[in-house]
C-alpha cells in the first residue's frame, strides 16, 4: 500500500465534500501522489456520489449528524459516532496517515477523534466567517486552523483563503464562454441567469424563479438554467423551451436536478443566483461572476448571511434576503432585470468579487498542510 500523507475529512454535503476535494488536488499540485491521499466521509452524504470518479481513495463511515430539534434521528448519533471512531481507528493504525485535514461537517468526527487517539496532527480548514461546530470543536486541539476569513474565533488561525478546486480557478469568463455555453447547450445570444440552490435545491429560490420565468415567457433574449435539487424536480413545470435549437420562441429554461459541472456555469453566466455557502461564495469571488447571493436564513448562526457580507460588503455581490425574495422593486425578478440592463453595473460586481477572491489563489493552504505534517514528522 502506498504510504498515506493526508486523510482529508469532512462531508454530507456538497459544501463539505468540494472543498475536501479542493484541499486534495491543493495537495497534488504541489507533487503529492493523488495515491497518497485518502478521503475520508459518510455513507450517506454526496461524496458516494462525487468520489468514486477522483484519483482519490475513499472511505465512507456510518455516521450521521447531530440534529438542532429533537428527533429519532439523534438516538442514534453517539453509537454511530463510537464504532465509526473505533473503524477509523484501525484504519489509521494500517496507514498512518503524516496529518489529517478537517474541513468540518459530522462527517469528519470519526477521523478527527482517530488523530488525537493516535497523535496525528490535525489542520483544521474553515472557510465559513462563522465556523461551524464541528470546527470549533476539532480545532480545541488542532495544530492549527487555516481561515478564509481574518479576525477568526478560531485558535491558532492562520488567513491561507479558502479551498477551491483548480477547475474553478482555471475558468475563464472571457476566452471560456463560448466553449462554455456550448458544452451547456446554452445560446451564444441570450442573456444567461444560473440558479443554483445548493446540493439539496432550494424550494423558496425555485418558487421566485417560477415567477419570474412566467413574467418572461415570450422573451427571446433569455435563458435560465436551474438546477433545483433532485427531490423537487418531479414537482416543478419546466417553463418555456427546453432546447436551443428549437424553433419554438420564447425563454430558453434548462432544468436540472444537480449540476455537475460548476466550471462552464461559471463561465458562461451573465448572473448567477445563490445561496450563501461558503463554496459558493468563494467560488462567485475566484471567478468573478455576478452574483445575487440569498441567504438561507435557517442556517447554524446565521453563518451564510456573514458569508455573502464578505463580498457585499465590498460590492462584489448583492445580498438578497430570503424575505424580500418577491417584494416588488427589490425582489429577485426586479434585481436580475436591473442587472440585465446595466453591463457597468455587471461589470462592477465581477470585479469587485474577484479581488475578493485574490486571497484564495497564494497556495498558502497546501503550505500550511505540508509545515504542519513536516514539523511532526521531525518531532
Amino acid at each position: 500500500m502506498d504510504t498515506t500523507f493526508a486523510v482529508v475529512t469532512g462531508g454530507g454535503t456538497a459544501g463539505h465534500v468540494l472543498p475536501a476535494l479542493a484541499v486534495a488536488e491543493a495537495l497534488v499540485a504541489r507533487g503529492h501522489d493523488p495515491a497518497t491521499i485518502v478521503y475520508a466521509g459518510c455513507e450517506r452524504g454526496m461524496e458516494t456520489r462525487l468520489l468514486p470518479a477522483t484519483p482519490f481513495r475513499h472511505r465512507f463511515y456510518d455516521v450521521v449528524g447531530l440534529q438542532r430539534s429533537l428527533t429519532r434521528r439523534n438516538l442514534g448519533f453517539v453509537p454511530k459516532l463510537f464504532r465509526s471512531t473505533r473503524r477509523a481507528i484501525a484504519d489509521f493504525r494500517a496507514d498512518r496517515p503524516a496529518v489529517v485535514v478537517s474541513v468540518g461537517g459530522y462527517a469528519s468526527m470519526p477521523s478527527v477523534f482517530a488523530a488525537r487517539r493516535l497523535k496525528v496532527p490535525v489542520v483544521v480548514v474553515s472557510y465559513d466567517r462563522t465556523p461551524g461546530r464541528a470546527s470549533r470543536l476539532s480545532a480545541r486541539r488542532a495544530v492549527a486552523c487555516a481561515v478564509a476569513f481574518e479576525n477568526s474565533p478560531l485558535p491558532r488561525a492562520e488567513v491561507t483563503g479558502a479551498p477551491v478546486r483548480q477547475a474553478i480557478f482555471d475558468v475563464d469568463r472571457v476566452a471560456g464562454r463560448a466553449e462554455a455555453r456550448s458544452r451547456l447547450g446554452l445560446p451564444s445570444d441570450r442573456f444567461v441567469v444560473a440558479v443554483m440552490g445548493g446540493s439539496q435545491g432550494s424550494g423558496v429560490l425555485n418558487g421566485a424563479v417560477a415567477d419570474y420565468l412566467h413574467q418572461h415567457l415570450s422573451d427571446t433574449q433569455l435563458a435560465v438554467r436551474q438546477a433545483a435539487g433532485e427531490r423537487f424536480l418531479d414537482s416543478i413545470e419546466r417553463v418555456g423551451n427546453s432546447d436551443q435549437d428549437s424553433d419554438e420562441a420564447g425563454v430558453l429554461h434548462q432544468l436540472i436536478g444537480y449540476e455537475d459541472d460548476m466550471a462552464s456555469v461559471y463561465a458562461a453566466a451573465d448572473v448567477l443566483i445563490g445561496r450563501g455557502g461558503a463554496s459558493t461564495v468563494h467560488e462567485v469571488a475566484v471567478t468573478g461572476t455576478p452574483a445575487i447571493l440569498v441567504p438561507w436564513p435557517n442556517a447554524a448562526d446565521d453563518h451564510q448571511t456573514d458569508n455573502v457580507g464578505w463580498l457585499s460588503e465590498q460590492a462584489g455581490a448583492i445580498l438578497l434576503p430570503e424575505a424580500d425574495l418577491n417584494r416588488p422593486g427589490v425582489g429577485l425578478a426586479d434585481t436580475i432585470e436591473r442587472l440585465r440592463g446595466n453591463p457597468d453595473e455587471l461589470a462592477a460586481l465581477s470585479a469587485a468579487a474577484s479581488r475578493r477572491g485574490d486571497v484564495h489563489r497564494s497556495g498558502a493552504l497546501a503550505a500550511l498542510i505540508e509545515r504542519v505534517a513536516l514539523t511532526s514528522a521531525a518531532s
